[in-house]
Parts: C-alpha cells; sequence; structure tokens
C-alpha cells in the first residue's frame, strides 16, 4: 500500500463488534466515497475480526494505517459480560449496616403475582460485601469518621483466607457520598496503596446521583466488567497500532457521544448500549439529509432488534437502563445502571434467532440466538436449529451466492433440513413453515414497535422508517405496511449503518450532581454555580481530549418533579444564568409541558422539586459529505440483473421477482415492487405496492 500527501490523515474507521457480525466503514472525508466490509464475528478472539476488517479496508482504498485519522469502536462485550457473568472477582465495600441493598433493591418485587418468580442475580455475592463504619448525612456533614481499620481487618480477612490475589475489583459506595466524596477518597487511596492489583470504581465518580440502589448497583457493574475492558481495549488499541494505526482510538457511549480510550477504560459501564446508539445517530444523519425530522430508527442485525422514535431530530433519551434481566420483558428483574442513554426498545429478532414449538404448540422467533457460531444453518457452520435467516433463504429473499458480496456461501439444503423438522411438528410444508417463521418475527418486532411508538404519543402515521442492519431491510416492508407508516428508507450500505453512525457522533461527556432543592427565586443561583462547577468539569475534559475550547458546547437538563413526587421526569433547561430568568413564566412552564406530554395532565398549581442537575459539554459534530451518484432516467432496467422466485402472499406465493444490483442503481431512478435490491452487506425486500425512489446518495426512499 501506498500513501500519497494528499491522502495523509482523510480518513475515518468505524467498526462495530455485534453478536454475530462485526461491521466496518471506512470514509474519505476529501470525496465522501464509503467503503465497507462486514464479517462474522469472532467471540473467543473479537480483535482477529477487528483486524481483519481493518486490512481488507486499508487494501481495498489503497492506502496504509498512517491516513486514517481516527477510529471509533462500538462494542457489546459490556452487555455480553454482565448476562453471562464474565467479569472480574469482585468485592463490594460499603458503609456499615447497609451491604444488603442490593438484595432489598427498592423493597418491592418486579412481578407481585408470581410467587416463583426469580430473584434478580447480582454480581457480588454476599460472602464478598463488607462493612466500614463511616457515615455522613444526607446534607454530606461528617456524621462518624471513617475507620480505616476497617479496611485494614478486611485485608486480613482476605489473607487469611487466600483470596486476596484472586479478587480484581472493588466497588465503593458509601451511604450519601454523591453529596460529600470524602470518605470514599481516603478508601481509594487506602486500597490503592495496600491492593495495588485490583481495581476500584467508586460511587461519586461513576454514578454520583441519589437512590442507594441504584448507585450501587451501577458502580458495581462498572467494577465488575472495568478490568476485562481495559485489557481489552489495550489489545484492541495495540494491534490496531501494529497494523500502522498512529492516533488515538474512541469509544461510542450510551448517550450517543465518543469517549477516549483512558475514559472508557475507566467507567466501562457507560458503553453498555454504544452499537444500537451508533444506529439511532445514524439514522438521525440521514434523516436530516432526508429532510425527514420524525423517525423509526430500526436496526435488525443477527441477534436483535432495536428500535427508537425519533421526533423533532431528536431521540429518546433515559437515565436508567437495565442489563442482565431474568425476566426479559419485566421491568426491574435485572441489574439497573444509572448511565444516560438513547432510549430503545431491543426485542430477540435477529437473523439468527431460534423457531421452536412452545408448549402449547405454537410457532415461536427467539429470543435465543444461534449468534455468530455456530450461526444459522445455512451458515454451514454446525447450526441445526432453524432461524429466521434460513426461512429468509428458503423464501427466496436472500441470494446464497452473494451472501456478504459473494465471499460466504449459504448452504441452502442444510436450511430445508433445519427446516424440516419444525415442519414435521407444526405439520406444514417447507415453505409455510419459513413463511410462518418470517410472519412470526415480523410480528414481533410490529409489536414492540407499536408499544414504544404509543408510550411516546406518536401517531405512526407521522413516521417514515430507518431500516439497516444486515436482515433491517428484509423486513422493512412488512412492518412500515402493517403500521401504516409513510413509507421506509433503506440506507447505502445499510448492512453496515451503525458503524458509518459512529463517524456523526461528536465527543461528548454527561455530567450529573444530585442537587435536591425547592425550585425557587432563592436556589436558581445555587443551581447556575452547581451547571458553572459541571461546565468547569466538561471544559476540562474535552479539552484533554483535544476538543478545542471555542468549540465546547454545553446542554443542560435537570431531573425535576412536583413537590412530595416520589419520581423525576428530565427537563431541558436553557443555557443561560436561571437567576436572570422569571421562575412563572420562563422556568415552571418547561416542565409543565414536558410532563402534559409524557402524562397527558399536569398539577400546575403544586410547587416543583429539583433532584439532579445534568450537563452535557459536546464537541462539534462530524461532517461526512457523502459522495452523490450520478442523476438517471427514471427508467431502472439497466441496474436489474435478473430474476428469482420470492415469497409474497399478497400474490399467492411464489413469483418471479426482479432483483437489482444497488451498486447499479443511480439517483432518480424508480421501481416497483415486488422487486429485491442485493448489495455486499444487506439486502432490501421491496413488498407489492410499494413504489421506490433511488435519490442522490443512492438511498432507496419507498412510499407506500
Amino acid at each position: 500500500m501506498t500513501q500519497s500527501p494528499s491522502s495523509h490523515h482523510r480518513y475515518r474507521f468505524g467498526f462495530d463488534i455485534g453478536g454475530t457480525f462485526t461491521d466496518f466503514v471506512l470514509i474519505d472525508t476529501a470525496s465522501g466515497e464509503i467503503r465497507s466490509y462486514k464479517t462474522l464475528t469472532t467471540p473467543h478472539r473479537p480483535a482477529a475480526a477487528v483486524m481483519e476488517g481493518w486490512q481488507s479496508l486499508l487494501a481495498d482504498a489503497g492506502i496504509s494505517g498512517e491516513d486514517v485519522e481516527n477510529a471509533i469502536h462500538g462494542t457489546t462485550l459490556i452487555t455480553n459480560a454482565l448476562i453471562e457473568r464474565k467479569g472480574a472477582k469482585t468485592i463490594l465495600i460499603t458503609t456499615s449496616g447497609f451491604s444488603d441493598v442490593l438484595d432489598t433493591q427498592r423493597e418491592m418485587r418486579y412481578d407481585i403475582y408470581d410467587l416463583h418468580a426469580p430473584p434478580v442475580q447480582h454480581l457480588v455475592p454476599r460472602p464478598l460485601r463488607f462493612e466500614v463504619r463511616e457515615r455522613l448525612t444526607g446534607f454530606g456533614e461528617i456524621h462518624e469518621p471513617i475507620q480505616l481499620d476497617d479496611l485494614v481487618a478486611l485485608k486480613s480477612m482476605l489473607d487469611a483466607a487466600g483470596v486476596t490475589d484472586k479478587i480484581e475489583a472493588a466497588a465503593l459506595c458509601f451511604l450519601h457520598a454523591f453529596t460529600n466524596p470524602v470518605h470514599e477518597q481516603e478508601a481509594v487511596a487506602w486500597l490503592s496503596e495496600h491492593l495495588p492489583h485490583i481495581s476500584i470504581s467508586s460511587s461519586h465518580e461513576v454514578a454520583p446521583q441519589i437512590r442507594e440502589y441504584e448507585r450501587m448497583s451501577t458502580t458495581v457493574c462498572n467494577a465488575y466488567v472495568q478490568p476485562l475492558t481495559e485489557r481489552y481495549l489495550q489489545r484492541l488499541q495495540s494491534e490496531l497500532h501494529e497494523g500502522g494505526f498512529q492516533k488515538q482510538l474512541y469509544l461510542m457511549l450510551s448517550s450517543g457521544g465518543i469517549s477516549t480510550l483512558e475514559t472508557a477504560s475507566k467507567f466501562p459501564v457507560r458503553m453498555i448500549e454504544s452499537g444500537p446508539a451508533a444506529g439511532v445517530l445514524a439514522a438521525l444523519f440521514y434523516g436530516d439529509i432526508l429532510g425527514e425530522e420524525n423517525l423509526v430508527s430500526f436496526d435488525m442485525g443477527g441477534t436483535t432488534a432495536k428500535m427508537c422514535v425519533i421526533t423533532h431530530n431528536e431521540p429518546a433519551m433515559a437515565d436508567t437502563f437495565e442489563v442482565a434481566r431474568v425476566h426479559r420483558f419485566k421491568r426491574g428483574s435485572g441489574l439497573p445502571v444509572r448511565v444516560p442513554t438513547i432510549e430503545l426498545i431491543e426485542i430477540g429478532a435477529g437473523g439468527g434467532s431460534i423457531a421452536h414449538v412452545d408448549e402449547l404448540g405454537l410457532l415461536k422467533v427467539g429470543p435465543e440466538s444461534s449468534g455468530a457460531d455456530p450461526g444459522p444453518a445455512c451458515y454451514g457452520q454446525g447450526g441445526t436449529q432453524p432461524t429466521v435467516t434460513d426461512a429468509d433463504v428458503l423464501l427466496g429473499y436472500l441470494n446464497p451466492d452473494y451472501f456478504l458480496g459473494g465471499r460466504m456461501t449459504l448452504d441452502r439444503s442444510a436450511a430445508e433440513s433445519a427446516m424440516q423438522g419444525l415442519a414435521n411438528e407444526l405439520g406444514l410444508s417447507v415453505t409455510q413453515a419459513a413463511h410462518g417463521i418470517y410472519q412470526v418475527v415480523n410480528e414481533n418486532m410490529i409489536s414492540a414497535t407499536r408499544v414504544h411508538v404509543a408510550e411516546r404519543g406518536v401517531d405512526p402515521r407521522t413516521l417514515k422508517l430507518i431500516a439497516f442492519g444486515g436482515a433491517g431491510p428484509v423486513h422493512a416492508h412488512e412492518i412500515a405496511r402493517a403500521l401504516k407508516m409513510k413509507g421506509y428508507v433503506c440506507p447505502a450500505s445499510a448492512g453496515v449503518t451503525s458503524a458509518l453512525g459512529f463517524l456523526t457522533a461528536p465527543v461528548a461527556f454527561e455530567f450529573a450532581r444530585t442537587f435536591m432543592a425547592k425550585v425557587k427565586p432563592s436556589t436558581l443561583a445555587e443551581m447556575d454555580a452547581v451547571y458553572a462547577e459541571l461546565a468547569e468539569e466538561g471544559r476540562a475534559t474535552l479539552i484533554e481530549a483535544g476538543v478545542p475550547a471555542d468549540q465546547i458546547t454545553f446542554t443542560r437538563r435537570a431531573d425535576m418533579r412536583h413537590q412530595g413526587q416520589g419520581h423525576e421526569i428530565v427537563v431541558s433547561l436553557p443555557d443561560t444564568h436561571l437567576a436572570d430568568l422569571d421562575l412563572d413564566q420562563e422556568l415552571r412552564p418547561l416542565f409543565y409541558s414536558r410532563y402534559e406530554e409524557i402524562y397527558g395532565y399536569a398539577h400546575r398549581h403544586l410547587g416543583l422539586e429539583i433532584a439532579t442537575c445534568r450537563l452535557t459539554a459536546s464537541g462539534p459534530r462530524p461532517r461526512i459529505a457523502l459522495a452523490e451518484s450520478d442523476q438517471a432516467d427514471t427508467d431502472a432496467t439497466a441496474a436489474c440483473k435478473g430474476t428469482r422466485p420470492a415469497y409474497f402472499a399478497e400474490l399467492g406465493g411464489f413469483a418471479d421477482t426482479p432483483v437489482y444490483d444497488r451498486y447499479l442503481l443511480q439517483g432518480g431512478m424508480v421501481f416497483d415492487g415486488p422487486a429485491i435490491v442485493e448489495e455486499k452487506d444487506s439486502t432490501a425486500v421491496i413488498g407489492p405496492g410499494a413504489r421506490v425512489r433511488v435519490d442522490r446518495f443512492a438511498n432507496l426512499v419507498a412510499e407506500l
């Protein structure tokens, strides 16, 4: 590979390690040309798949690693480690009398009617939870100084049991530490000196917010995955450097910002939803160039499907996420993590989702997935159970000879063999069983999307679906049609769209601080002081990450509630001195309007309270100028590379369907469904009754 002066540092690289596939995007910032690559994830050594994609894209572009300006990464490693309990051996150190907070939780069951509901499985067992005598008041005043002798006794106990060297991480969570970190800081200093081999997560840094159970759970989750994440990221950075990359690796955050490797290693819990968040950012990017501000982001990969409602160019956001639920669809049955995250609904519906017959004789699909190894039966890697991908092959939607652009051949006979067993169990033909899987997985996603949209008070008829991921464009038509949406869009290189989303994200961090007070004129100046401190912290963090000071912007939000309420909502605040604003005319209406959006009615006669001040510090959003395709006549015949039988229930079964080459489609071309559009990393199935227009960026814009 050669390097020319004109190409130096003009490329950007994004990669997303999913449960089944690892996706890559290399963009030429000068021309807007995008190169993509997709390969099976290597679960036992994720960097192997990363280096395959890295080297392939560099070779395809004819450049060296030195030409890449930056690399941005998202991963499911943290989520998988929490779900599969494959993190570090961790101890919890907390205030005397509070080591059972993880068990008492919120003092209520997540399902009050199920007497046999399995309990939440916590990461630190009771024998590894230790107490220290210390106490702060709720206002941060020292009620009882910390007794460091208790830490000495803790170390002696571990030494006597012979487990000191086996402990890899410690989670520190003292009562009310979010109001005053002094005791946690003293404990961190002692542990760093006397147990230097362990990673330490302290609650005042990880989650400095009110509510003991959520704060403790978040801190424990962070400690549990910190050693694993640090080793993984360092190894990944090292291998990229060996591959010629000379710059810093950045990581995607669940909130939609990006972080430095050092910060991500210290706070890995902030990356729990990094991959899905990137997909939403990509949907925002495409919505912007399409002039659509009300969308549903639909990302269907090999393991899961993720949906997010976007209104007025803003995705739904949440400050608490739940991971590793023992009951998949019941809130409260998992581990709460208090980190800012783009709010998605995620279900076990992907290309690898396994179909089976339940105890009532009904066909079910997912949430179990065949993953990357062994994968669907048609992958020919030992899988024997029928999956969504197997059904898509048998229905004619996928071309066995053009999967991953021909780099991987699908085994149709293996798919038939896997489907035959299910068909026999259901008393159906192989085709009927395959179409049943297609219908069931679609209905799962339709139902989830319908609920997600309804919960946000949005009419689906006003929305357009942005479909991506390897399997998203195969199923987009049925979802958009069932929900009576305006239409759907399948972006160019849809199979790797999430990886492109990494390259649209700004460097951004969110900072939060608990501030409990009634909202009245005398407290506005105190709120200003808190936001000023958070802004100073944010400015220092972004400057350290390389963002010029004059390009930093701040977004203020606050957790607020009616006076006397037990829970809060998040309200956006203006980035100005609050003390200069009229409380009744300018600030209160912000809360009441947001409350009415969520619940339909606000108690305007009640006073307000604030619980948490939040501030997001952001750098500039990178600009991506996509390459534009040549404008052509409306006739798309020149891009048609043949026909093949594909199954459409509306047409009574299999019908000869035109197959278009995505790379021959040009802006301005129009064609009608049924049709199939093939590209290297994804296939779009256009159903009957849809008309597709190819826009100037080669996106497929379908109207129903």
